[in-house]
């Protein structure tokens, strides 16, 4: 978030950032899509016509399922089950979505679970599942419920490069808490170079670029200092010519 502050002597107008919690945006248009989540991507937006009413998302942490999780949530109006409902919504029936976050992980009854698959691939109830591991890794007592699992079609989600360098600048422009469109984040990966240190320079160049000019990150400003970067070969400006940058 940022403030606007009065101009100084030489008319010049500034604005303040001030140090809140930033929390990260879970909408549709927030995903940033890449090489190794788009078939995941593609299955949560093509709801509902699906074909199988259980799907499975695997990926390690961080690589987006929670927030697929909530992009069909939203799409669908289904709600988080916890890990005791399972009994008592197999046995309450019915078609409403459900979603089960890190299977492999949380404590769910297991027996609930048999019987909530059970009645999903009977009375195709659409289940979303998100875990860490593939099914055949899973902690499970019995094959019978592994079984079920299994039915479930998956979808992995993999941290690729351009995933990580789009959750990176992401993370840095929250924590100066300035919101960047998805497309701009994405047409910088897509020409930027493939470095963690490149990614800080850029943020801190169109943050600064922004101020400047007194306006939002737009994709102008992305392209002005993709081109700085690459004329500079490496080399941040020096303070003191921020200003006369920004006029050019």
């Amino acid at each position: 978030m940022t403030l606007p502050v009065p101009p100084d002597n030489s008319g010049s107008t500034r604005q303040l950032a001030l140090e809140l919690e930033h929390t990260p945006a879970q909408g549709e248009s927030d995903f940033l899509v890449g090489e190794g989540n788009a078939v995941a991507h593609r299955r949560i937006m093509s709801f509902p016509q699906w074909s199988e009413p259980v799907t499975l998302l695997v990926g390690p942490a961080k690589s987006g399922k929670s927030h697929l999780a909530r992009i069909f949530a939203d799409r669908s109006g289904a709600r988080l089950a916890a890990v005791d409902d399972l009994q008592a919504l197999a046995m309450g029936g019915g078609q409403a979505p459900i979603i089960l976050e890190d299977v492999d992980r949380l404590d769910y009854d297991e027996a609930g679970l048999f019987h909530l698959l059970n009645q999903s691939l009977r009375d195709q109830r659409p289940i979303l599942m998100t875990a860490r591991e593939e099914v055949a890794n899973w902690s499970l007592a019995t094959d019978d419920v592994r079984s079920r699992a299994r039915r479930a079609t998956a979808f992995s989600l993999e941290l690729t490069d351009d995933i990580q360098l789009s959750q990176m600048l992401v993370k840095l422009f929250g924590d100066r808490q300035v919101k960047v469109d998805p497309k701009i984040i994405g047409y910088l990966v897509a020409r930027m170079e493939r470095s963690t240190e490149e990614a800080v320079l850029l943020a801190d160049m169109m943050d600064r670029l922004a101020l400047a000019k007194g306006g939002a990150i737009t994709r102008s400003i992305a392209a002005e200092a993709l081109e700085r970067r690459r004329v500079q070969g490496g080399n941040m400006p020096d303070e003191q010519d921020w200003d006369t940058q920004a006029d050019e």
